[in-house]
């Protein structure tokens, strides 16, 4: 009961002029957080005056960094109405400069993508021959600065002092750089992968120990999607010392067999049925013909090998494999309709009989004595 008279005491003490300065406090508050899409949307509208899709101007960087600070803005202003105490201002001063810094510093690092509005128009202005692999690594190198700075301003916002702190950096250095070796390494091995460019995202490529399509370029390490559809993150300065092959940069791919019939077969039809199986592979689809071969090869012991020889233009591994297939039927009917048959791989087995050759030496040994 005693609380509650308190509480009444207190409201009784309120006058109208406090109430009135607390309700436009309350109303400017709610009117900023009303307006705050309003707030950003015009401001955008203003400088991206050509763009008439609203979804693209609310995708744009700066939008949702403005619609926070209109809403902040509200209160901030509320606060001031309130005309509170002297040392609670300037701690909120403080604190809401270090926000809109923060907002300020996301925005800036937004426009620093490769799919960005900004980016595209300064790449078809400047026609910027940058493969994405590149321009999306210096624009995450840019995104990493704008974020280093404005820690640096935030820190000098909340009174320390940097010059200590720059000072306790270098003491710790040579800690953090015999504790940091690795990570070096890989920053500098994607920095040669991207110059470089072995390889770039989207493509597929083999390593010594993993098969892929590349997904992701990082400055530690890079992601590959294997075939088991599994996630691989090797790290950059391992893979800038391997020797990758990029499979996505071949222009025809190579399909080699050896056939080999019997030793029985005529001449007359080996020829023929060589004919025949490179009349088939130029007329083939999928079969580059200046690099066609089909070759009495050999004569061994257990048949005649033909060696085939093709280029198909079949790059992706899927139509590879449905070219070669068809190809393969289409030997198999030619040596079919020609009654040719697959020499099979023969060993032959020589026993030897010990109890023959003791009883032979045997009589061998009482012909001598006899004599």
């Amino acid at each position: 009961m005693e609380y509650l008279n308190n509480v009444l005491e207190w409201v009784k003490s309120i006058g109208l002029e406090q109430v009135i300065t607390v309700l436009i406090a309350l109303g400017t508050s709610i009117f900023f957080f009303i307006f705050c899409n309003t707030f950003a949307y015009i401001i955008v509208k203003l400088f991206n005056f050509n763009i008439k899709s609203k979804e693209k101007i609310k995708a744009n960087a700066f939008y949702t960094p403005l619609k926070i600070f209109f809403a902040l803005l509200g209160v901030y202003i509320g606060i001031i109405i309130l005309k509170l105490n002297a040392d609670i201002m300037t701690q909120i001063n403080k604190y809401y400069t270090v926000i809109n810094i923060i907002l300020l510093a996301i925005a800036l690092a937004g426009i620093f993508k490769v799919d960005s509005d900004f980016m595209q128009k300064v790449q078809k202005r400047s026609n910027l021959d940058i493969s994405d692999n590149r321009l999306n690594f210096f624009c995450k190198i840019i995104r990493v600065v704008i974020y280093i700075v404005a820690g640096l301003i935030i820190i000098t916002k909340l009174g320390y002092n940097l010059t200590g702190i720059i000072a306790g950096l270098g003491v710790g250095g040579v800690i953090l750089t015999l504790a940091a070796q690795d990570t070096a390494k890989n920053l500098f091995g994607g920095l040669m992968i991207i110059m470089d460019k072995p390889f770039a995202v989207g493509e597929w490529i083999q390593t010594t120990n993993f098969e892929g399509i590349v997904e992701d370029i990082t400055f530690r390490s890079t992601r590959i999607r294997t075939w088991d559809n599994t996630l691989a993150n090797i790290p950059n300065g391992s893979l800038a010392n391997e020797s990758i092959i990029n499979c996505s940069k071949m222009e025809k791919r190579k399909y080699k067999l050896d056939i080999k019939i019997d030793l029985d077969t005529p001449l007359q039809t080996v020829k023929r049925v060589i004919s025949k199986i490179y009349f088939m592979l130029i007329n083939h689809p999928n079969v580059i013909n200046d690099d066609t071969y089909v070759k009495f090869d050999e004569i061994k012991e257990d048949g005649i090998n033909i060696m085939i020889l093709v280029y198909t233009n079949s790059i992706d591994y899927g139509t590879y494999l449905n070219a070669k297939e068809k190809i393969n039927e289409n030997i198999l009917e030619i040596l079919e309709h020609e009654n040719v048959k697959i020499a099979y791989r023969t060993t032959s087995v020589l026993i030897k009989n010990e109890e023959f050759n003791i009883r032979h030496l045997k009589d061998d040994k009482e012909t001598e004595t006899a004599n």
